[in-house]
């Protein structure tokens, strides 16, 4: 042809396969926005963090919403590079020209753009962050922004909340050691167990061991809400008064006429509901597995005498149901606190004065009517979380 090696790949090889090439360029950035989603359950946000908050709190808009942004995104992003390779396939001279100026205008936009989003953060006086971490549970979206709240209002600090980080513990606390989060809410039976590595059931008493283990990582536990969300069982009000029911012990003898409903991973567990016949030497008259949207459904219908739940359970506090006394503590204590490095409380003591405000501060069944409100009624966890602040004095 007359050209070399170069000339032939540059003038006729690539424009031959540039359609190819697009049409994979565009189908690799759509599904990688697509899966970009998932990116939430480790903490990295995204739009994928809307998806994965209305899950946890029952907000189908809110998880609606979050789709739609993605799959418009995805549909602006493909009609840009479709626009591009159109203008791409011309090849007359006023066509090149056109194309130029395009992409001339394109990059100073770009440009604009990150100087925008850049220098601002450069010139602003650099401000203390606290960076906050919460589990992907209703609960912990809520003591999240109780924390931002206060934390704010009280001390100069700012506050990072990175919601709903997946995998939880055992995602969060390796970021804590590293120095990535600084604070998060925490389970002690949680951290004896999977943080410490310790066997046994967890009990408060044994709270100054765990402390100490925390401090061997650099960690502190500082402000004890005052609530604890644990197994637990309920009955119906009705079998409750019946059969004179107010402890597991007073339930192991009248078992065998009652039928228990749990989540299919409760009788699977090797602390569940073998476990805790055998430690109150009792044994149901038959059990049910249920779905854990279903589970109240079926104890207000009466298709179950009793039900495994957990006691912060939003729609606990709105069961006709009575939680009975675990008199033998079956199941370990998990007891809600604040985990911090210890770094951290060194370099901003003003923080421990804050945290300590939050102790004994929300009960089980506080947290529950909170957990309700966000799940069942649609209130936003931040609404909530200062509500329920103002009502206690403790922001203005």
């Amino acid at each position: 042809m007359g050209g070399t090696r170069l000339q032939t790949l540059f003038r006729v090889r690539l424009p031959l396969a540039m359609p190819v090439v697009m049409s994979g360029i565009r189908n690799m950035v759509v599904m990688t926005i697509a899966l970009a989603g998932i990116a939430s359950f480790i903490g990295a946000g995204g739009l994928g963090v809307a998806i994965y908050r209305g899950i946890t709190t029952n907000n189908a808009a809110m998880t609606m919403a979050g789709s739609l942004l993605i799959a418009v995104l995805a549909l602006v992003v493909d009609f840009v590079l479709g626009f591009v390779e159109r203008r791409m396939g011309m090849r007359t001279r006023a066509a090149k020209k056109t194309n130029r100026r395009l992409a001339v205008s394109g990059l100073v936009a770009c440009g604009v753009a990150v100087a925008c989003a850049v220098v601002p953060g450069l010139l602003a006086a650099p401000a203390a962050t606290i960076r906050v971490a919460t589990k992907p549970m209703t609960e912990q979206y809520v003591m999240g922004d109780m924390l931002k709240d206060l934390i704010e209002q009280d001390t100069n600090l700012k506050v990072d909340i990175t919601q709903g980080v997946g995998g939880g513990t055992s995602n969060i606390e390796p970021a804590m050691e590293s120095g990535d989060f600084d604070l998060y809410p925490e389970y002690t039976g949680t951290g004896w167990a999977m943080v410490l590595k310790n066997e046994g059931a967890y009990t408060e008493d044994q709270f100054d061991q765990l402390q100490a283990g925390y401090a061997e990582k650099g960690l502190s536990w500082v402000g004890m809400y005052g609530f604890g969300n644990t197994y637990g069982i309920a009955v119906r009000s009705d079998v409750a008064e019946k059969y004179g029911l107010r402890t597991y012990s007073d339930l192991a003898k009248v078992a065998g006429q009652l039928r228990l409903g749990a989540e299919a991973d409760f009788f699977e567990r090797a602390d569940g509901y073998d476990a805790l016949c055998q430690a109150y030497d009792m044994r149901f008259g038959s059990t049910m597995q249920l779905d854990i949207g279903l589970k109240y459904d079926t104890l207000e219908q009466g298709s179950v005498d009793a039900l495994v739940i957990f006691t912060t359970d939003g729609k606990l506090s709105q069961a006709d149901a009575t939680v009975l006394e675990d008199d033998r503590r079956f199941f370990p204590s998990y007891e809600c606190g604040n985990v911090v490095r210890t770094q951290v409380l060194d370099e901003h003591p003003e923080l421990r004065g804050v945290l300590e405000k939050l102790d004994g501060t929300i009960t089980e069944g506080d947290m529950a009517q909170m957990n309700y409100e966000v799940e069942e009624q649609g209130k936003d966890p931040e609404d909530v979380a200062a509500e329920y602040l103002r009502e206690g004095g403790l922001l203005k």
